[in-house]
């Protein structure tokens, strides 16, 4: 009879840079102001979650006692939190509930991370149509507690990132040394509509993912050749859940069209100076950056696991670091799984949390779990 075979795992500390919260479904019923209830978001909010994840059903998405039990399972310390539902806020053209919905959703997070703050980094919604509002927000979120701010990956045509709209937010940002993040699926542009979502086909699957990547290099693009980030020397860039293995390619590409390109300002830095200096982008379970990683962006790239999302890769993260990671020398891992995110939020790296008594039954993974499990045997 064979023995079951022994998967290798990371002794690593890990630090997940991008994971998720699942909003209660009444969430702005609840609570949004009464002038905003005949523009209510819940069924356009669970509508557009439930056909993205509709196996996010892993309790700590909700409750945050839960959630630490998950992440102990996992040996994971800290997480930074994104939404799930509230994604949906950016594709909103009422800019006042676009507003109000944001401001909701920062309360529940704020209470949600108060159980555990040195653990449950969570990022606050912040919408820029109108930018003093948008910086007295930044300001409220940051005194409460809140580890960053996360704003459109692709912003409304008519307000480009190289527009002098967006510089009082930028100053703020900075000053507050709040980290400015971007993760996939929030913004405008076709790209949102062609997630799953669409017709199902292969090809709209592919023209999600490559747009994703599309939007974030175009950010890049722009907050380096529009010298924000010369500007704005202390500013953190945060590009999350668009993989790491374009990374290395994209700079060299960019100091080749920045070497030729003629533009108003000369830029201080090379655009590999400027993305180690400044930016850092996450992925969960991407060989190709595990590879480059032995050169290339160790004080950049940032893995995550995207709990509790049936795509991510809990509560398997210590076997795919392994598999990913583990042929890095130990100090490059310590920078990718845990200690870059600790130096971009600013916050100390916890203990280990104490793994419970019962364990984990393998029914409650995730069905991208379950098929790493089958992989790995």
């Amino acid at each position: 009879m064979s023995q079951p075979t022994t998967v290798p795992v990371t002794d690593q500390v890990l630090i997940s840079a991008d994971s998720h919260v699942t909003e209660p479904t009444t969430l702005w019923e609840d609570r949004l102001p009464a002038q905003f209830m005949e523009r209510s978001m819940r069924s356009a909010l669970n509508a557009r979650h439930d056909q993205l994840h509709p196996r996010t059903t892993r309790p700590g998405g909700t409750d945050p006692v839960a959630r630490l039990r998950d992440m102990a399972v996992d040996g994971v310390v800290a997480e930074v939190l994104y939404p799930t539902r509230a994604t949906e806020i950016y594709r909103k053209t009422d800019h006042d509930l676009q507003e109000a919905a944001s401001a909701v959703y920062n309360d529940w997070m704020i209470e949600f991370c108060s159980a555990a703050p040195d653990r449950l980094w969570g990022q606050a919604i912040i919408s820029l149509w109108d930018i003093e509002h948008a910086v007295r927000e930044l300001e409220r979120c940051r005194k409460a507690g809140l580890a960053g701010a996360t704003i459109w990956l692709i912003p409304p045509a008519e307000l480009p990132f190289n527009s002098p709209h967006y510089e009082r937010f930028w100053a703020a940002a900075q000053s507050l040394q709040m980290p400015v993040t971007m993760h996939i699926n929030m913004g405008y542009g076709h790209y949102v509509n062609r997630a799953p979502e669409a017709d199902g086909t292969m090809e709209s699957h592919r023209g999600s993912m490559n747009l994703n990547k599309a939007a974030a290099m175009n950010v890049l693009l722009d907050l380096m050749g529009y010298g924000v980030l010369d500007r704005y020397p202390q500013l953190k860039i945060v590009l999350a859940e668009v993989d790491g293995g374009w990374v290395p390619f994209w700079l060299q590409e960019a100091e080749h069209f920045f070497r030729f390109k003629r533009l108003p300002q000369p830029l201080e830095l090379t655009p590999s100076e400027y993305f180690e200096r400044q930016c850092g982008v996450t992925f969960m379970d991407d060989e190709v950056a595990g590879h480059l990683l032995s050169r290339w962006c160790q004080k950049s790239l940032m893995w995550s696991s995207d709990y509790p999302h049936a795509n991510g890769v809990w509560p398997k993260s210590r076997e795919v670091v392994f598999r990913t990671l583990g042929h890095l020398p130990d100090n490059v891992q310590s920078d990718v799984v845990r200690e870059t995110a600790a130096r971009i939020y600013k916050r100390a790296v916890p203990p280990l949390l104490e793994a419970p008594a019962t364990p984990l039954d393998a029914s409650e993974w995730t069905e991208r779990a379950h098929m790493l499990a089958s992989h790995d045997r």
